[in-house]
């Protein structure tokens, strides 16, 4: 077990960390999905006791990547924030003036529906469908995009997670990467989120996430 683990594709090495983002060796890229800034904080608007330091553990895991990594920018795969604006935004963006040398791009999810004035602000480039680099894509949902021929989708959106039965009736959840033969789906980087149970296929590749280390399923 470890907190780092290298998957290769098309030649590039990306590595996956147990913080459930992945890094781009070869291009010096973070690579984040669902990030949800702004969750707790709808919900305490909306009179459900949710606890900030929810959103401050994401925010401070994303911090740690980036000192780790340091990466020469960040793509994030859709749903960066959860809602409108409320006072975890606002505290995001105090954030982001400490980081402000790094670029970050958004590539819109479903649940990215700031003013595109709020985005402005916080120095993020927009990407409203996908984003291409080389012979990769970066979309939130993979079922939105067109496969290409010869290159590779990375995604989101779904939350994946996988289901490990043990003895008996025994069995454990866990979040999980997920790599198909022409696309992979991240893990919510936000730990305030559920998980869509996946079902691999000979061949594929799952990574799971368990007490902060990443094991690769046989």
């Amino acid at each position: 077990m470890s907190i780092l683990s290298p998957h290769t594709i098309l030649n590039n090495t990306f590595l996956l960390s147990a913080d459930r983002c992945i890094f781009w060796e070869e291009e010096k890229i973070l690579i984040l999905s669902d990030l949800h800034f702004g969750k707790t904080g709808h919900f305490r608007k909306s009179g459900i006791a949710i606890p900030q330091e929810i959103f401050k553990e994401d925010l401070q895991r994303f911090v740690t990547q980036l000192q780790l990594f340091k990466p020469l920018q960040v793509i994030i795969i859709g749903d960066m924030f959860h809602s409108h604006s409320n006072k975890e935004h606002d505290f995001f963006l105090k954030w982001r003036q400490d980081f402000s040398e790094i670029p970050i791009h958004l590539v819109k999810g479903n649940h990215d529906i700031l003013k595109e004035s709020w985005y402005k602000l916080a120095d993020i480039n927009i990407h409203a469908c996908e984003l291409t680099i080389g012979n990769f894509v970066f979309v939130h949902d993979f079922n939105d995009c067109v496969i290409p021929e010869n290159g590779y989708i990375f995604s989101g959106h779904i939350h994946p997670g996988i289901t490990m039965k043990g003895a008996g009736k025994q069995s454990l959840h866990f979040a999980c990467f997920y790599f198909a033969r022409q696309y992979a789906v991240l893990p919510a980087f936000s730990k305030f989120t559920g998980t869509y149970k996946i079902e691999p296929k000979a061949g594929e590749s799952v990574f799971i996430l368990a007490e902060q280390s990443i094991v690769k399923l046989k």
